[in-house]
């Protein structure tokens, strides 16, 4: 097992864009043109490709890409038990698109299998090596948690589980589960990506909340304890970050605020190791809430965006850097995107060459901040 630890001074959130190649084979796949062993072939020599261009690019961790999973978050759920999905024509509202998802909903009590990731993973660890270890991304369980309350669902999920709670339990009993599956794999870096902070801030949250007769306090509690449950009994040896944000599909976002309402809970209570917190630009707020994360974890400054090809003034974003070191020391701080370039399969706007013209500016102003 890799002693490398996440995160880096330079790193990534870690999905990228899918290569043409990957896209006609998926395509051909649905269509009935090539068999299930065809597709993975391809998909495995995608992957390859890109952990070379990782690599070639200086960094020190390296993903998949994501290039498995249709979404983000959804896939992820499907692996569990008492998870169903279905193609049902509907989506979530983002900023000016509606977001082209999967209905996933509840059909039985929560509970771990073997997950298929864990096997996308070993597929991954193999290319490590003195200067990379391999990071895997899945989706943070107060992401399950809350698909499984939200309108469309909760009367589906009321037929299994009486109380939020024992919804909870189930969930971060079963992530507890699989965290240990991939640890058993060989992962020592799982980072949780997680939209529910981001879609918990700001005066819009505050409406939709109370217009669902719910107490937004109690949600944010809600939020950290079965994030924190899944955590317990983690492997000492195991590094487990948390990406934050505010929604990114097809280089639209889903919600704006600042990060100070949701400071005392995530910031400073979460039991993680390190966060990485999107702030590319206005709807992120200031840096004065990374005044309350605790003092044993790492800030990765997401301060370059993935939703636009334009390249950020490198003097600004230094400059911005030294602005969040008035709250939290710079030794503690590391640079990356905001986000991964493709948070679903359709990927953001920009190109591949683009792509990686932006991580080779944040490995450039990091190496220039820290040395």
């Amino acid at each position: 097992m890799s002693t490398l630890k996440t995160p880096f001074r330079y790193d990534f959130v870690g999905s990228f864009l899918r290569p043409e190649k990957l896209k006609e084979a998926k395509k051909n796949f649905e269509e009935g043109k090539i068999t299930q062993d065809e597709l993975d072939k391809i998909t495995d020599e995608c992957v390859s490709e890109v952990v070379a261009k990782q690599k070639a690019a200086g960094f020190h961790a390296i993903t998949d890409g994501e290039f498995r999973r249709k979404f983000w978050h959804l896939d992820f759920m499907w692996g569990f038990d008492g998870v169903e999905h279905e193609k049902d024509g509907g989506g979530v509202q983002f900023n000016g698109e509606v977001a082209d998802l999967e209905a996933t909903y509840l059909v039985g009590k929560v509970k771990a299998k073997a997950h298929p990731f864990v096997e996308y993973f070993k597929f991954l660890k193999q290319f490590e090596d003195e200067n990379t270890v391999a990071k895997y991304t899945i989706p943070a369980p107060a992401q399950m948690y809350q698909q499984m309350i939200v309108p469309q669902n909760i009367e589906q999920t009321r037929k299994f589980y009486a109380s939020d709670d024992e919804l909870i339990q189930d969930i971060g009993l079963a992530y507890q589960d699989v965290i240990r599956q991939f640890y058993d794999a060989g992962c020592s870096n799982l980072q949780l990506d997680d939209c529910t902070w981001g879609a918990i801030v700001g005066d819009a949250a505050k409406q939709r909340y109370k217009s669902l007769g719910l107490d937004i306090e109690d949600v944010k509690a809600q939020l950290l304890k079965v994030n924190n449950l899944a955590l317990e009994g983690r492997p000492e040896d195991m590094t487990i970050t948390s990406h934050i944000c505010r929604g990114n599909y097809h280089s639209t976002y889903f919600t704006s605020g600042p990060y100070d309402s949701v400071a005392d809970y995530v910031f400073a209570q979460e039991n993680v190791d390190a966060l990485l917190l999107e702030y590319d630009d206005a709807r992120s707020g200031g840096f004065l809430p990374l005044a309350k994360v605790s003092p044993d974890k790492k800030v990765v400054l997401g301060l370059i965006t993935t939703k636009k090809p334009e390249l950020e003034n490198k003097e600004d974003v230094i400059a911005r850097i030294h602005d969040a070191s008035r709250y939290i020391p710079l030794e503690r701080l590391c640079l990356s995107p905001q986000c991964g370039f493709a948070s679903c399969e359709i990927g953001n706007k920009l190109t591949e060459e683009q792509q990686w013209a932006k991580l080779a500016l944040v490995k450039e102003i990091a190496e220039e901040v820290w040395g």
